[in-house]
């Protein structure tokens, strides 16, 4: 069993952060919508992670999160990014999630996608073997939440397809990497 034992950097301010834990999901500030998928999906309470990340993430903050692999990492940035997306304007890519490898993209898409099914988000993946011609027609007709692995992300970049002035969140999974 992998040990809950995390490093939390939380940014946009001078010195020391308190992060006060929250200790069910149900007193995170979540919308409804979000609270739906986060049980459908199968979560019944938040971990180590989740207990001190999601609010501040969540709230706007700049964090890092430096946490084993089993610990809720992905759960954490996709619950915090979904919690933020404004889904009653026109789709337009709202926050973008990279990952350094297709099958890691894969899974955080396959999450963000399971948390955010009664919420009407649009994600969209972004993976070397897709057709290029139907991901820039995808992001033009619009998604709230691109993910995929560097290459193809800058890809779009430089075909206009993803606008960088109206994404407004950004995640790295496994910055290290």
């Amino acid at each position: 069993m992998a040990s809950e034992q995390s490093i939390l950097n939380v940014g946009g301010g001078g010195g020391e952060v308190e992060i006060p834990e929250v200790d069910s999901f149900d007193d995170m500030g979540l919308p409804e919508s979000l609270l739906r998928g986060v049980y459908g999906y199968g979560f019944e309470k938040p971990s180590a992670v989740q207990r001190k990340a999601i609010v501040p993430a969540s709230n706007g903050r700049d964090i890092i999160v430096q946490a084993q692999s089993g610990t809720g990492k992905t759960g954490t940035f996709a619950i915090s990014l979904l919690a933020r997306i404004d889904t009653t304007v026109e789709p337009y890519t709202q926050a973008l999630v990279l990952a350094p490898t297709r099958e890691l993209a894969q899974q955080s898409f396959n999450v963000i996608k399971s948390l955010g099914e009664y919420m009407g988000v649009r994600v969209h993946p972004l993976l070397k073997g897709n057709p290029i011609q139907e991901d820039i027609r995808v992001l033009r007709s619009g998604v709230h939440v691109a993910v995929g692995t560097p290459g193809r992300v800058y890809d779009m970049i430089t075909r206009g397809a993803i606008r960088m002035d109206t994404c407004l969140l950004y995640t790295s999974d496994a910055a290290d990497e």
